[in-house]
């Protein structure tokens, strides 16, 4: 006879019967009614297809298959029990959290989440580019990822949620050698001419590819051929040096030996950075990472937009619409 699937609570109804040899004591430690007890017997009986009790009206023993099936159905209900409990506490289960790059914006914000949620484990990923983080986070590989949202496919975006985290003032990355790299700033009408790279041909960055061009075209800025992605530091800064080509960034990216970091000027454009996770999702180190995002951007004004600056308005659009954010907590 083949054995279908077991419901745990037969085998618990089984275990508390064989325990204290004893129905009547049985259903009252389950709460439940004898008679619902003595249904339950029957049918996991019928399930197994033989007897587990002889039962008089003196007493309660277990058969030779129900002596055979107790260590089993202890098992079973040991690694329910277990089961439960791992996903009773939402804390339990690590976060994956997709910074992109490390050492920038969403680096900070983590730091303070885990100070904000010390019991939670916040665990740091860096897929580099929202459009292939935010594929994953649907697929349940990222629970949270930040990047531009707006340059999302609006299949995907349907089905995240969305909290804007800041204004991020663009820059340019130069090699120390390039004739502006001696200024401060660099203004947008400077680069007018010049050929930048800005991911084309990474697949993961679509998403900021599609903002460099938009940018680019309002000033004749030459958006730099596809190109294959470097990966690790000593990787790209070999490829800058190769074929000399500035970078667009944003003002905190991390200098690299042999180049400068320029904010970009005249005007200052905007890359919008948000946190993206799966709609409906919840989980205490998701809501410490809205809370860090607000705490940080409160104190340091990352929610102003700088007057006269660029940015695209679709992306003006879902930084100022605060729908679908932060998660609200469970009772």
């Amino acid at each position: 006879m083949t054995v279908r699937d077991i419901d745990p609570r037969l085998l618990r109804s089984f275990v508390a019967v064989a325990e204290d040899l004893h129905f009547t004591r049985a259903a009252a430690r389950l709460y439940v009614a004898e008679q619902a007890l003595s249904r339950d017997i029957r049918r996991l009986e019928r399930e197994l297809g033989g007897a587990l009790f002889v039962r008089t009206t003196r007493q309660v023993t277990l058969t030779a298959d129900g002596e055979r099936l107790l260590p089993y159905a202890r098992r079973v209900l040991d690694a329910h029990t277990a089961l439960t409990a791992a996903f009773a506490d939402p804390a339990a289960r690590p976060l994956l959290v997709d910074l992109n790059t490390d050492g920038m914006t969403a680096s900070r914000v983590l730091a303070r989440a885990r100070e904000l949620a010390p019991e939670c484990e916040l665990m740091a990923r860096f897929e580099s580019g929202l459009t292939w983080a935010a594929g994953e986070v649907l697929a349940g590989r990222l629970d949270v990822s930040f990047g531009r949202a707006a340059g999302l496919d609006p299949a995907v975006l349907a089905q995240l949620s969305v909290h804007p985290v800041r204004y991020e003032p663009m820059a340019v990355l130069l090699r120390n050698d390039h004739p502006l790299a001696a200024g401060e700033v660099v203004a947008l009408g400077d680069l007018s001419g010049e050929t930048v790279y800005a991911g084309a041909g990474n697949t993961r960055t679509l998403e900021w590819t599609d903002l460099a061009a938009r940018l680019f075209d309002a000033w004749d800025i030459a958006l730099a051929p596809p190109a294959p992605l470097a990966v690790g530091v000593a990787e790209f800064q070999r490829v800058m040096e190769k074929n000399g080509h500035p970078v667009l960034t944003v003002v905190d990216f991390p200098e690299l030996p042999g180049t400068v970091v320029r904010p970009l000027v005249r005007p200052v454009p905007l890359s919008p950075l948000l946190m993206v996770w799966r709609s409906g999702a919840d989980h205490p180190g998701l809501r410490a990472l809205c809370a860090a995002v607000d705490e940080i951007a409160a104190r340091e004004g990352w929610m102003v937009q700088p007057s006269g600056s660029w940015l695209p308005d679709t992306d003006a659009s879902l930084m100022r619409h605060r729908c679908r954010t932060t998660p609200e907590t469970r009772a």
